[in-house]
């Protein structure tokens, strides 16, 4: 198959690349800049010159591929980038629809944090709030899932970690080694279950080989807990941990940074049973002591 991937230079991305090529398909991606089509050249796969912001681009591209991923990720969004986001969605989904009698594969790359803080509900079936971390993930959804032109597939997906990875842990990471300290809020005993990028990219591949239409929870197995998460980073950064009070955490980063005083407990046994995907049972821990993370040289 040829594979349309929107997002193929990023953290997740460019690891789904690796994982299609190797499984035999041709991957065609967007590149914003001439470095980027560099990076995916040497990667084996084909720049498309353009950004998220060039919808005639994405919707001609997304015509002539076999299947189309978006993958682009905004840590820091605003009006106008949501707004983008949505516009280029929606041109993947019109144009993946214009040929061809089978449905395409349209996969959206979401995130748990659509269920909210704290939800009752993570089944994909929830309804989800009108407020949350990530809103206009939410409502890319429903333009993915919404049009029967296309297997629409949106997949919700726990924090990404991996192979030295993920904006939130190299994040913590930088912080402790320049503050002397790895901080977690209150008392830490929040916890998440993430999954590894690697597990990620391959349920990805099987998606869109065999594509069953729907939301999708993408979660390993073995959670963390905030405070272990900051242990974790103190053991890396050679750096104590500390507790942080909320307050004193949102002056500094603003009322966002609630976000990591949640719990989620998302499960993935609606990928399993129709993907048969099977996450490892690798540890982020794991990974920050011993594995693919390692700590900022002093400068």
């Amino acid at each position: 198959m040829n594979v349309f991937v929107i997002g193929g230079t990023g953290y997740f991305g460019s690891v789904l690349v690796e994982h299609l090529l190797t499984a035999g398909h041709t991957v065609t991606a967007l590149a914003r800049s001439d470095r980027s089509a560099g990076r995916l050249r040497a990667a084996g796969a084909e720049p498309v010159a353009g950004s998220i912001a060039d919808t005639s681009v994405l919707r001609s591209t997304a015509a002539t591929a076999d299947a189309v991923v978006y993958a682009a990720s905004d840590y820091t969004p605003t009006e106008e980038s949501m707004q983008a986001e949505l516009a280029a969605v929606a041109a993947i989904v019109d144009g993946a629809a214009t040929s061809g009698t089978t449905p395409k594969p349209v996969v959206y790359t979401s995130t748990g944090l659509v269920y909210g803080p704290d939800p009752t509900d993570v089944t994909e079936d929830a309804e989800l709030p009108e407020v949350s971390a990530q809103p206009v993930k939410a409502q890319a959804e429903r333009i993915v899932l919404g049009d029967a032109r296309v297997a629409g597939i949106a997949i919700r997906a726990g924090l990404v970690f991996g192979r030295g990875g993920t904006g939130l842990v190299t994040g913590l990471i930088g912080a402790a080694a320049a503050n002397g300290a790895s901080t977690y809020i209150g008392d830490g005993a929040n916890a998440w279950y993430p999954v590894h990028v690697d597990d990620l990219a391959n349920l990805y591949v099987r998606a869109i080989e065999h594509p069953v239409p729907g939301v999708f929870n993408a979660v390993g197995t073995v959670p963390f807990t905030f405070r272990e998460l900051a242990e974790a980073i103190g053991d890396l950064t050679g750096t104590p941990s500390v507790s942080v009070p909320l307050e004193v955490a949102e002056a500094q980063m603003g009322p966002s940074v609630r976000t990591l005083t949640t719990s989620t407990h998302l499960l993935a046994t609606k990928a399993q049973s129709a993907y048969g995907w099977r996450p490892s049972e690798r540890s982020l821990l794991d990974d920050v002591r011993n594995g693919s993370y390692v700590a900022p040289t002093p400068a």
